[in-house]
């Protein structure tokens, strides 16, 4: 195999692990810059992945092909209302954020295990049949070398996270909103004393991030996975948690985060092919994703500059 022909492989294949990512990814950034601390990604991407696989399962002779994309709005939904929970814990109640995202990934794997328990008799679900389809891009495939590499089997759902990030940045910097959001996550009592509903910002910055990792979950089952199990997104979320923090809380900088995570994973399934690489131990190149997860914590989260206000509750009038 080439160095070219490595290229057309390990590209699309990395733009494709890095979906999930970007989606779970970006709904972190809309929670932390509030101010809530959303360690519960994990969990709320369990559920999306449980969720869009079920919805698969039960309803593709209903709506034929258009099956994994409802499934993703439904693993939306149901994610987003899912965290709910952590919002009232973190936001009403004050509790230790971190200590509810920890409850919420406990909670997540739980109830979707002892669903699919329940519902199929067995630890894991049936795969599913209907899947997000890959096609080329007219006219854009046929560009020399990066026409292959990047418009050739595509799947729709890595365009849509690459917009979604695009999107996410827009808002965060250019509308009213994103404002709001920023300064609710940078000086809570400064924005509350302008008129802005702290609670309410957090709140719907918290939902937004359920409804986003939900999305990456369902993704990341359907077209990865094609089941869910026990195992199924095993570890993706603290690794979307990781690219928020390299990517320093900004949309695009987790987007590229992200991506650097899915290059790993790509390289590990594609060790096979590439010369030197080829003779080290599989084991390694499986874990090298989450190593790298350990080292970008490690060597970035205290250069980072977080949201001033990140983890702190807020209480009306106290200072």
């Amino acid at each position: 195999m080439s160095f070219l022909d490595l290229l057309y492989f390990i590209v699309p294949a990395t733009i494709a692990y890095a979906a999930p990512l970007i989606f779970t990814a970006i709904g972190g950034v809309f929670s932390e810059r509030s101010g809530v601390v959303n360690i519960g990604l994990e969990g709320l991407m369990v559920m999306g992945a449980f969720i869009g696989i079920l919805f698969n399962l039960l309803y593709a002779d209903t709506f034929g092909s258009w099956t994994p994309w409802i499934a993703l709005l439904v693993a939306m939904v149901v994610s987003a209302v899912f965290s709910i929970l952590h919002a009232v814990a973190s936001i009403s109640f004050r509790a230790d954020q971190v200590v509810s995202g920890v409850a919420i990934n406990m909670l997540g794997i739980a109830i979707a295990l002892f669903s699919v328990k329940m519902i199929f008799g067995k630890g894991q679900t049936d795969l599913i049949q209907q899947k997000i389809a890959r096609f080329d891009i007219p006219i854009l495939q046929d560009i020399p070398i990066i026409g292959p590499m990047f418009f050739k089997s595509v799947y729709g759902s890595s365009i849509l996270a690459i917009s979604v990030a695009l999107v996410a940045w827009f808002v965060i910097y250019k509308t009213p909103f994103g404002l709001r959001l920023r300064s609710v996550g940078e000086h809570p009592m400064a924005a509350d004393t302008m008129g802005i509903n702290v609670t309410r910002t957090r709140y719907v910055a918290v939902i937004i991030s359920g409804a986003l990792a939900g999305i990456g979950g369902a993704v990341y089952a359907i077209t990865t996975t094609n089941d869910f199990g026990h195992a199924t997104i095993n570890g993706q979320g603290f690794m979307a948690l990781a690219a928020l923090i390299f990517g320093k809380w900004h949309p695009i900088g987790a987007m590229g985060a992200a991506l650097f995570f899915g290059f790993a994973q790509a390289l590990a399934i594609s060790a096979s092919k590439i010369p030197y690489i080829q003779d080290v131990p599989t084991v390694y190149l499986h874990i090298l994703p989450y190593v790298l997860t350990i080292l970008a914590l490690a060597g970035f989260i205290g250069r980072a500059n977080a949201p001033k206000a990140i983890g702190q509750p807020y209480i009306k009038g106290r200072r």
